[in-house]
C-alpha cells in the first residue's frame, strides 16, 4: 500500500505562490507506474480534482486552475509538486494527493484509493 505525505501548505495573500509536495513513502517505483492527482476541498463544499499526472507527465487540470497551477513530478525522488501562482480567495483549501495504479487519469476522487492526510492552503485577499 502507497503511503502519501503532503507539504507545502501555509497561508498568503491574494495573488501569491505556494509549491505543495506529495511524498510517497514505500514504494520506488510509485510515481512512475501510478496516475497521480492533487484534489482539495474547501469548507461546506464537495471535495474537487485540481490536477492529475499520467505515469508518461501527460498532465490534465480543471478549468478553474488552468494557466495558474502546475503539476509535475520528480520520479526518482518520489516526490509530486503542485505549483499554485495567482493564487485567489477561492483557492482555500485542504489539498490532498491522492494515487491510482495505471495510466488512465480522471479527476474523479472516486477512481482513487491511496489518500494523503492533506495540508492546508489559505489565501486572503
Amino acid at each position: 500500500q502507497i503511503q502519501l505525505v503532503e507539504s507545502g501548505g501555509g497561508s498568503v495573500q491574494a495573488g501569491g505562490s505556494l509549491r505543495l509536495s506529495c511524498a510517497a513513502s514505500r514504494y520506488a517505483y510509485a510515481y512512475s507506474t501510478y496516475c497521480m492527482g492533487w484534489f482539495r476541498q474547501a469548507p461546506g463544499k464537495d471535495r474537487e480534482g485540481v490536477a492529475a499526472i499520467r505515469p508518461d507527465s501527460i498532465t490534465y487540470y480543471a478549468d478553474s486552475v488552468k494557466g495558474r497551477f502546475t503539476i509535475s513530478k520528480d520520479n526518482a525522488k518520489n516526490i509530486l509538486y503542485l505549483q499554485a501562482n495567482s493564487l485567489k480567495a477561492d483557492d482555500t483549501a485542504m489539498y490532498y494527493c491522492a494515487a491510482r495504479a495505471g495510466s488512465f487519469c480522471v479527476l474523479s476522487e472516486n477512481d482513487y484509493p491511496y489518500w494523503g492526510q492533506g495540508t492546508q492552503v489559505t489565501v486572503s485577499s
